[in-house]
Parts: C-alpha cells; sequence; structure tokens
C-alpha cells in the first residue's frame, strides 16, 4: 500500500505493492528467555489512512506512519515514524482494542478505561476548550500523549470516525462525541452523550460520519450522514437517531464494518452484505459501481466460508475461516 507516511512501518517511506513483514521495536528487555520468545507475538492490528496501530499478547501499544497531529502519542517530534514504536504513555496498563479515526486515536484496556489522542478541533478526544476568540470560536488544542476520555464509562470497545468517537459500554450501551456530521453541520460536543434507543449492543462500527451497531440478537441498526445511502434506509435522508437497517430481515448477523461512506455486514451463513457508496468498487459487485441504498448481497463471495468483515475509506475486505484474504 501507500507508504509515504511511514505507515506500512518497513523502515521507509516507499509505497510497497506486495506484501511485507513488519517488526515490533522492544524497548524493554524481556523478563527470561520464554517471554523473549513470544513477547511481541501481534494480536491485532489497526490500519488507517496515514497511520497504523497494533496491540501484542501482553497489552503494548505500538505505532507508527504519520505524527502531525501528535496522532502517534509516542515522545517523537519528527512528523512521522517508518517503524513501530511503543505508545510508552500506556505502557502500565494492557490494551486490548483500538481504532484510528480521521486524525485521532482511541484504545481500551483491560480494565475498561478508554485513552484517546491526536487531533482535537472537534472535541473528539474529549478535551474541553482552551479559550475562545473574539468571535467565541472555540479552541481546542490537539492531544499528542494518550489521555483518559470517557472516565465515567466502563468501556468495552472504542470506534474512531472522520471526527467524532463512539464507545461501546459493558453494559451494552453506546456513547458519543466529537463532531458526528460534516463539519457545519451541526454542534460539536467534547463531553460523551448516550445514544438513545439501543440496548443490548454487541459490536459498534463508525464510518467518516456514520455509525453502525449490531444487536445482540443480530440486528443492525444505524444513523448519521447518509449521502451515499450508508445507513441502509432506502434513502439519503440522514438520522440523527439510530434506526434499523433495511433489507436484513430474517437474517442473523454476526459482524459488521463501516468504511468512509459504505457498510458491509456478516450474516450467520458466511454471506457479506454491502450498501452505500459503491465508487472505485467498494461494495465488491464487480461492474456495477452505483452506490446501493439498501444492503445487497455480494454474490463474489458465494461460497466463501467468510468469518470476518473491515472496511477502508474506499475498500473492503473479507476474511475467509482458512486464512484467505479477500479484497
Amino acid at each position: 500500500g501507500a507508504g509515504e507516511d511511514g505507515q506500512l512501518g518497513v523502515g521507509n517511506s516507499e509505497d510497497r505493492d506486495t506484501l511485507c513483514q513488519v517488526h515490533l521495536q522492544l524497548e524493554e528487555a524481556p523478563l527470561d528467555q520464554e517471554q523473549e520468545q513470544e513477547q511481541e507475538r501481534v494480536i491485532s492490528v489497526v490500519a488507517g489512512s496515514r497511520n497504523s496501530l497494533a496491540i501484542s499478547q501482553h497489552g503494548r501499544l505500538y505505532t507508527w506512519g504519520w505524527n502531525q497531529r501528535g496522532t502517534l502519542g509516542t515522545k517523537t517530534k519528527s512528523e512521522s515514524t517508518d517503524r513501530p514504536t511503543q505508545v510508552r504513555a500506556l505502557a502500565n496498563v494492557k490494551i486490548v482494542q483500538a481504532a484510528i479515526g480521521g486524525w485521532h486515536c482511541l484504545a481500551v484496556d483491560d480494565q475498561g478505561r478508554a485513552y484517546a489522542w491526536g487531533g482535537n478541533e472537534y472535541g473528539q478526544c474529549g478535551e474541553e476548550a482552551e479559550r475562545k476568540e473574539d468571535n467565541s470560536k472555540v479552541l481546542r488544542r490537539d492531544i499528542p500523549f494518550p489521555q483518559r476520555c470517557a472516565p465515567q464509562l466502563r468501556v468495552r470497545q472504542v470506534a474512531a470516525g472522520g471526527t467524532h468517537s463512539v464507545v461501546l459500554t459493558h453494559n451494552g450501551h453506546v456513547w458519543t462525541w466529537g463532531q458526528p456530521w460534516p463539519p457545519g453541520d451541526i454542534k460539536q460536543i467534547s463531553t460523551p452523550v448516550r445514544v438513545q434507543g439501543l440496548e443490548n449492543v454487541r459490536l459498534i462500527a463508525a464510518g467518516a460520519f456514520h455509525n453502525l451497531a449490531l444487536l445482540e440478537e443480530g440486528q443492525v441498526w444505524a444513523w448519521g450522514n447518509n449521502e451515499y445511502g450508508q445507513l441502509g434506509t432506502g434513502d439519503t435522508q440522514p438520522r440523527s437517531q439510530p434506526v434499523p437497517v433495511q433489507g436484513l430481515s430474517g437474517l442473523i448477523l454476526v459482524d459488521i464494518a463501516a468504511g468512509g461512506w459504505h457498510s458491509t455486514a456478516l450474516t450467520t451463513d458466511a454471506e457479506v452484505y454491502a450498501w452505500g457508496r459503491g465508487e472505485h468498487g467498494r461494495l465488491g459487485f464487480g461492474d456495477d459501481k452505483s452506490s446501493k441504498m439498501v444492503p445487497q448481497k455480494v454474490h463474489h463471495l458465494a461460497g466463501e466460508t467468510i468469518v470476518q468483515v473491515s472496511c477502508g475509506g474506499t475498500h473492503s475486505v473479507a476474511l475467509t475461516t482458512d486464512g484467505r484474504l479477500f479484497s
């Protein structure tokens, strides 16, 4: 992929069109030889447009790539880093999940504590305004190191949108803050607000300016911007409150993903559905690159045992049970 900001983590800023291995950089001596052999086995990775994250089995968080807004969360003062570096500010906690938004990052530890860092001009890191200009415009500073956000909540999962943040708590509720709509459409907030109408949520996903929530019963709800039909409501009207996604009745869903302006979902029968913006073929419908206002089955994946779906800004991927990847 693109590597101009070092986001590939291979020690340079070159683009790559083939797979290349990323090596994590240890910053402290291992406790013993046995631990050394398994020390930095990666259990989770997150890819943003210009930076990347990795979590080791010991809960260490590593970052690399673009850093002009403090998105790496490390002490480096350089504009970018082309090799993974441990986020020392989180060295004393065990990180279990993380997310990358437009210009900010989120993480949650094994105690349910959430952290945020990076760009904060819309309050997406949860930082209160420092001061105001003469015209009363709120000014917020970027957050170069991880800091606690939503401290009153016990968080299970974090999701980062273009300029907003979403968290799922252990009691199945969803909270959000920042600028959840394209800038200028609605007032931004820096304190978490609970999303009304959602109970028993199992999984959340955030696109650029839209959100998905998968309930324990297997249904998907959506809210936010709907310019390309990414909410799956059959129209392009935005929704400020969650609504059920149409066209999935009778199906039980097990995974969801939100791209920049599109959405995907996976059923218990390993079938993939996609909807929203179709430009660049991100929905997987072959030569048909038109936008879809309601979910449609991705027939090109028929017969494959899909176990996970994921979305980038303008592309989608699906993972099979035997480790093959479709994009």
